[in-house]
């Protein structure tokens, strides 16, 4: 049993450290996640309707939490696709690991990439927003660490189900703002329920808007929200993901 834990560790550390070769696209992502925050904030706090959206800026911070988690943990499923391709999957079977410790060694290690890469927007959340009470960090931690596994999961995913460039390109970006738009981020309730009519229940079971909701409720911009139900839902999506990545992931192992 600890051997394989360390197996895990071992596999995860290895995908953490290859994080850090993607200097300048972390440059940039931090530098696009700031200015949704600041520069898209700012502006569309000057356009939004007040009486929905008092402070557009505190508005979406809670969702850029979620942002932030879903572009970095997302990275794990190119590297994952490319190795697919380039069949460097022959070498991981060569490895002295058992395939099921590679593969959640592979999940854990690109959740982990997107909690580093949250940690400061966590600090910059709780100075434009009130820092969470000790139950709400609670809240938090646990929603940011199930977030990035299913985000990693869902990447891998996509980029097991096939191994044409062209069409993991195509599934990925449709996937990617499918997301990234159906979800509460950018719009309030009652803007979704305008536009999207009898569709609008559909965004509330967005794993990214139950995410948005706990941090809105943790970080006190909106404390009726209920964060258990939407702890409990997020868990759910994650269950349901993971097992669907691990299934992809050995079937593409196996093949080779």
């Amino acid at each position: 049993m600890s051997s394989e834990l360390r197996s895990i560790a071992i596999v995860a550390y290895r995908d953490i450290a290859r994080f850090w070769r993607y200097k300048y696209w972390l440059a940039g992502q931090v530098a696009m996640n700031l200015a949704d925050i600041l520069i898209f904030g700012l502006i569309f706090n000057g356009v939004v309707n007040k009486d929905l959206i008092p402070d557009y800026v505190r508005f979406v911070t809670p969702g850029i939490l979620c942002l932030s988690i879903f572009i970095s943990s997302f990275s794990i499923g190119r590297e994952v696709g490319v190795e697919l391709r380039r069949e460097v999957t022959q070498y991981l079977l060569t490895l002295p690991v058992r395939r099921e410790s590679l593969i959640i060694g592979r999940l854990l290690g690109g959740a982990a990439r997107g909690l580093i890469y949250q940690f400061g927007f966590l600090v910059f959340a709780s100075i434009i927003l009130a820092p969470p009470s000790p139950e709400g960090w609670v809240y938090v931690l646990a929603t940011s660490f199930i977030l990035a596994l299913t985000m990693s999961s869902v990447s891998i995913s996509l980029s097991t189900v096939t191994r044409d460039f062209n069409m993991q390109a195509t599934i990925r970006s449709l996937t990617y703002y499918l997301l990234f738009f159906v979800s509460n981020i950018f719009y309030p309730q009652r803007v979704i329920a305008a536009r999207l009519g009898p569709l609008a229940p559909i965004v509330d079971y967005s794993p990214l808007t139950m995410a948005t909701n706990i941090y809105r409720w943790a970080f006190k911009y909106d404390v009726l929200l209920n964060p258990w139900s939407n702890l409990i839902g997020l868990l759910v999506w994650s269950l349901i993901i993971v097992v669907v990545a691990y299934k992809l992931y050995i079937r593409n192992l196996l093949r080779d």
